[in-house]
């Protein structure tokens, strides 16, 4: 990547992956958040979320020697973070054009994480299938069932009247619901570890 110039920041998913075989100081910089860097990320990548860039743009500049490329979901937050980058005076900044999604539309490898259903997903499913459960209960085995159907239909419609929700809110304690973190601490470790 020491040919690349400074002057075209945008590298195509191709281009960035003909680099990591290439290029052993390339540095990928997922910018993404925790949960999504889980749920799918490239091999080579190391996480660091937007929102902890700017207070961890100093000890990155010291760590970032070579070439990084900057990745999110389509190029947008990683165009935030090479801004961040270069006030810290970082160089030979890159922005994965089209991000994680050109690359896997390329066909290129990632690694896929396990990424639970969207609280709201839950909610929806597990509300449906008990008004489901109770309207057939209450129709084919024991009439009083059908209650479970009205008490679910109640919930709901407080839910929407006070816009909160107490299944969510108890399914969000669940611990594959709970998001994973991303230490800055750790992942400077694993850059040190990677020189």
């Amino acid at each position: 990547m020491t040919d690349m110039t400074p002057v075209s920041p945008l590298l195509s998913a191709r281009a960035l992956a003909q680099e990591l075989q290439r290029d052993a100081r390339l540095t990928v910089l997922d910018v993404r958040t925790p949960a999504e860097y889980a749920a799918e990320h490239i091999a080579q990548s190391f996480n660091i979320p937007l929102d902890q860039l700017a207070a961890n743009a100093a000890t990155l500049h010291e760590l970032l020697q070579g070439p990084t490329v900057l990745v999110c979901r389509s190029g947008a937050r990683a165009s935030q973070a090479a801004l961040i980058l270069s006030e810290a005076d970082i160089p030979q900044v890159h922005v994965l054009e089209g991000g994680l999604t050109s690359w896997t539309a390329a066909g290129l490898p990632v690694i896929r994480g396990h990424a639970p259903w969207p609280i709201e997903r839950q909610v929806r499913g597990i509300a449906g299938g008990m008004v489901l459960l109770g309207a057939l209960g209450g129709l084919f085995i024991w009439k009083p069932l059908t209650a479970v159907a009205a008490l679910v239909g109640t919930g709901l419609t407080i839910s929407a009247i006070t816009d909160s929700c107490l299944m969510a809110q108890m399914l969000g304690k669940l611990p594959f619901n709970r998001a994973p973190t991303c230490s800055s601490e750790q992942l400077i470790a694993q850059l040190q570890a990677a020189r």
